[in-house]
Parts: C-alpha cells; sequence; structure tokens
C-alpha cells in the first residue's frame, strides 16, 4: 500500500474569508484524507457577506503553477471552480486535455451567494465549448444550471430540471448532479444524471442558515472520493453526506453568511457522530 495519500490538484480564485474558493477546497481536500494542490486563477476581496472585487491570475503564470506541478507529481483527479477569465478558462482546458484518465469536477461559479457575477456571457461560452467536454461531472445549483442551457432570445425556454441535465450532457460531460438548495421544496433534493437518464436522487432536510461555501465544498468532496478510487455513484452519495454534516455543523464568525465546518469530525466526537435521517 503506498504512504502517499491521493492527490487532488484544485484550479480556483483565492477567498480571504475562508468559507469558499482556493481555501475550502483545501480544507475540504484533506479532510477527506487527500492532499491538495492548488492552482490560483484569481485572487478576491471578499468576507462571509459577498465578492466586493476579482483580480484574475495572468493565464500564463495560470499554466505555469499547474505544469510544474503535474510534472513533479502524480494527480488522482481535478477539481475546477472559479477561474475568472477566457483566457484562464482556455489555458486549463489545454492543461487537463494531457490526462484525459484523471476525472475533473467543475463547479460552474457563476455568481456568489449574494447574488455578485463572477462569470459574464463570453466566459460561459468558453466553459461550455472548452471545459464541459471534458468534465467528469458537473455541479451546478439549479440556477445555474438553467443559466448554462437557457436560451436568452427565447422567452418561452423554460426547461425542467431534467431537461437542463440532459442539454447539459449533451455538451459533453460524462455525469451532472443539480443541487436544489434554490428550489422551493420541502427538502434538498440533488438530483445525478449520466447517459442512462436519472442515476439517483437524494433528499436532505432543509438547514435554517444561509452558507458561503456548500458548493465548492460538494465538488471538492466529490473529486476527493473519486481520487479515493469510489465509484461516481457512491462519490456523489458520500460527499452530500459530508457536505451536509459540514453544513449542519456551520458557524457564523462574520456578519454574512454561515461558514460549513469542514472539519466537524474533529471536534466533539459524540455530536459529530450523531446519526443523521435523510
Amino acid at each position: 500500500m503506498s504512504d502517499i495519500p491521493p492527490i487532488v490538484l484544485t484550479f480556483a480564485a483565492s477567498d480571504p474569508s475562508s468559507g469558499a474558493g482556493m481555501q475550502a477546497d483545501i480544507l475540504t481536500i484533506a479532510s477527506m484524507g487527500c492532499h491538495p494542490l492548488s492552482v490560483v486563477t484569481g485572487i478576491t476581496v471578499q468576507d462571509t457577506s459577498g465578492v466586493e472585487d476579482i483580480q484574475a491570475v495572468d493565464a500564463d503564470l495560470v499554466i505555469d503553477q499547474a505544469r510544474t506541478l503535474l510534472e513533479d507529481m502524480p494527480v488522482a483527479a481535478f477539481k475546477i471552480g472559479l477561474l475568472g477569465s477566457v483566457d484562464n478558462i482556455a489555458a486549463i482546458a489545454e492543461i487537463v486535455s494531457d490526462y484525459p484518465d484523471v476525472p475533473l469536477v467543475l463547479d460552474p461559479v457563476l455568481a456568489s451567494g449574494r447574488g455578485d457575477e463572477l462569470a459574464n456571457e463570453d466566459m460561459l461560452d468558453a466553459l461550455r465549448e472548452l471545459l464541459l467536454p471534458q468534465s467528469t461531472i458537473l455541479t451546478p445549483n439549479s440556477m445555474e444550471a438553467r443559466r448554462l442551457v437557457v436560451d436568452e432570445d427565447n422567452e418561452e425556454d423554460d426547461p425542467s430540471l431534467s431537461e437542463c441535465a440532459k442539454r447539459i450532457l449533451g455538451m459533453g460531460c460524462e455525469y451532472v448532479l443539480i443541487t436544489g438548495t434554490h428550489e422551493h421544496t420541502p427538502k434538498v433534493v440533488n438530483t445525478l444524471y449520466g447517459e442512462r437518464g436519472l442515476l439517483r436522487s437524494d433528499d436532505w432536510p432543509r438547514l435554517p442558515g444561509i452558507y458561503h461555501g456548500s458548493g465548492c465544498t460538494l465538488a471538492s468532496a466529490i473529486a476527493a472520493l473519486l481520487a479515493n478510487g469510489l465509484s461516481m455513484e457512491d462519490a456523489v452519495r458520500e460527499a452530500q453526506e459530508y457536505t451536509w454534516e459540514a453544513l449542519k455543523y456551520g458557524f457564523r464568525p462574520g456578519m454574512g453568511q454561515h461558514i460549513p465546518d469542514r472539519l466537524f469530525w474533529a471536534r466533539d466526537e459524540e455530536d459529530a457522530g450523531e446519526e443523521t435521517r435523510h
């Protein structure tokens, strides 16, 4: 047995609050028993309330960060989050194309939890054309899923989430997990689709808080579990359970949103070990 933990490389923007972004990815990946590598795609000015500013890192520097790491260490999974620019999307698409056998988890970060715009239409087009076809799994929330597929010129285009999944899969990714946090349902319903259609549907009790970084946590957990050798369906299920627990034990350190506690299992063993009902 190798004494080296599975290695996961994340491409993401830095979040100084550690609620989302690069810092959330690192915390989650490490918590799941993997070693995180990080390529910074942007620098943000943000707190637990929202994003005030973002500066994309130059694409050449993104390439240099990634190539240097990949020439040194074997990577078992990629996780992609906020990319900052069309140039960065193109650069990362070229990099990951050299590793077609490495699972790629794409979290299409299009807006902050507060609604701050983080991706323009040119970036959306680049995601669709360059990264989606290379993705093993896409993890949009329902709003992101609709934005990725809706024809803005057609006011009557109002697809169901299953239709959104069908259109996204038609763009080339293998799986899509659409999360239902933003849907008006009694429970949060997350649905996994693949080429055979609906593969699994999991429902979770709604928690009272508003959370900063839940999507980053879920996508990073899936990447770590795939790196650990789990099947897609098992990875998706276990990642949801981990994320829900992290949210349940979340805390509100500032004046804005709650932050998931990715190390909930290391706190109070009695509390962290409580049985949860799904």
